[in-house]
């Protein structure tokens, strides 16, 4: 007896997720919580520890595909996975305490769904002095744990599905109460739907023609796009990582008033301390560059400039300051720009922040970065200097007040104490959100942290 394993709630409200690649081959012995495979969510790549133990008997989706939250990835066989789809699916006789063994736990992901979310009640028995009838008999309290049977006709809870199945069902004019599911804990799956809505015949099914003709047709405009392109271009599907960061963009340059400054600082004492650092032989495990230096010292202005660590409630009609720094290090990847967070930065050391980084930084080039390590940031700051460049209009995070970009270090002949020197400087770039941040005190914002890079030591003035 085989046991389907299909693809979980990853946690962040999402339809669906490609599957990059398989970390296990048909034939495979699979133990329990072993990853099996690596899919990517509109945040970042993810690995999917398997719930159960046994023998890999089908792999139902190549890498490339994008599968529905709900859909089978995978049959295991073995009598450990027979063992856990008897349990899952055997119920205590009425009158009997419940034993019920769950199927086993998804780690990271949450316990298995029970056969109901919450406490259920029995029908009471109408008696023959009722006189209100069987139909308006009053419900008796069961048992927190009891196991209830409902008359069909008065589901127990909302139907379980996933936004794709609910938008085919709305699209084919079915009601999905009517709907048996036949996926883990009664998830109702796009092939339910289709299946109900062939065997009842129903009015809609026009839709559905309509529906497949205009997917063929796109298929078709696609085949021919193709064709005509040859070899002078490439084709991607726009999803994942690029299609969540371009929707993020889109909406927040759309949203938030951006207004942009800059300020050109000579930061040769910077370059100096780095260079001091990093003959530390006593910090010789640590990785402390311009980055570290530079997200100190807006930690530090941050304090001084509160209208920059803020959020703006449209919802609440309110202007949310943080009285903390979740420091979001934008960075680049092979899948698009994602913006990890550091919690609490500015309770963080010089070097507690350097290794943050360097550890942020590592993750990120793997591809590991969870979901989780990308929320609740309250400031950013992108380094564009890495690839050479001087300046840029760096475009908010959705939901901040201001992202500071970090131009390249380049030697320049600059005025230093009444002469003309070759200097270190480097070009800051803030934006800011306009609705939080008044010009003024953006400018303040941003010299405070040019003064820092300039001379380090002031921020031992500054609180």
């Amino acid at each position: 007896m085989g046991q389907d394993f299909r693809l979980p709630d990853l946690g962040e409200g999402l339809p669906d997720a490609e599957l990059v690649s398989w970390l296990i081959a048909e034939g495979d012995e699979v133990a329990l919580n072993q990853n099996i495979a690596e899919v990517e969510t509109a945040k970042a790549v993810i690995e999917l520890p398997s719930p159960f133990a046994g023998t890999v008997q089908k792999l139902h989706h190549a890498a490339g595909d994008v599968v529905e939250v709900g859909e089978v990835l995978i049959t295991f066989g073995g009598q450990d996975a027979a063992d856990a789809a008897v349990a899952a699916s055997e119920a205590t006789a009425e009158g009997e305490e419940e034993t019920e063994k769950a199927t086993p736990n998804l780690v990271g992901y949450g316990a298995a769904p029970r056969r109901s979310a919450r406490p259920q009640r029995r029908t009471r028995v109408a008696r023959a002095d009722d006189a209100r009838g069987p139909d308006t008999a009053v419900l008796e309290a069961a048992p927190h744990d009891a196991i209830v049977e409902q008359p069909p006709e008065r589901p127990m809870e909302r139907p379980r599905s996933t936004p794709p199945v609910r938008k085919l069902a709305k699209d084919l004019g079915v009601d999905l109460a009517l709907v048996s599911g036949s996926g883990q804990a009664g998830l109702i799956t796009r092939s339910d739907v289709e299946a109900y809505a062939a065997r009842v015949g129903v009015a809609d099914a026009t839709a559905a023609a309509e529906a497949g003709r205009e997917r063929a047709q796109a298929a078709d405009a696609a085949s021919a796009r193709a064709a005509q392109d040859g070899d002078r271009t490439t084709r991607r599907p726009i999803r994942g990582v690029r299609k969540a960061t371009a929707e993020a963009m889109v909406a927040s340059a759309f949203t938030a008033p951006h207004v942009s400054t800059f300020h050109t600082v000579d930061v040769t004492a910077t370059m100096q301390l780095v260079a001091s650092l990093k003959s530390d032989r006593a910090l010789a495990d640590h990785r402390i560059g311009v980055m570290a230096i530079a997200a100190k010292a807006v930690c530090l202005a941050l304090g001084r400039n509160p209208s920059l660590n803020a959020k703006w409630d449209a919802a609440a009609g309110e202007i949310v300051e943080h009285h903390y720094v979740n420091l979001g290090i934008a960075a680049a990847t092979d899948r698009g720009l994602i913006v990890p967070v550091i919690p609490d930065a500015d309770a963080l050391t010089l070097v507690e922040l350097a290794d943050a980084i360097t550890e942020l930084a590592q993750t990120a080039r793997s591809g590991k970065t969870p979901p989780s390590a990308m929320t609740g940031g309250t400031f950013s700051i992108t380094n564009f200097g890495v690839f050479g460049i001087e300046a840029g209009t760096p475009i908010l995070n959705p939901g901040e007040a201001g992202i500071l970009g970090l131009g390249s270090v380049q030697r320049r002949p600059w005025e230093h104490e009444g002469g003309i020197a070759l200097r270190e400087v480097m070009t800051l770039s803030l934006s800011f959100d306009h609705r939080l941040v008044d010009g003024a005190e953006g400018s303040r914002f941003l010299a405070d942290v040019g003064s820092i890079l300039v001379e380090p030591g002031r921020a031992m003035l500054m609180r």
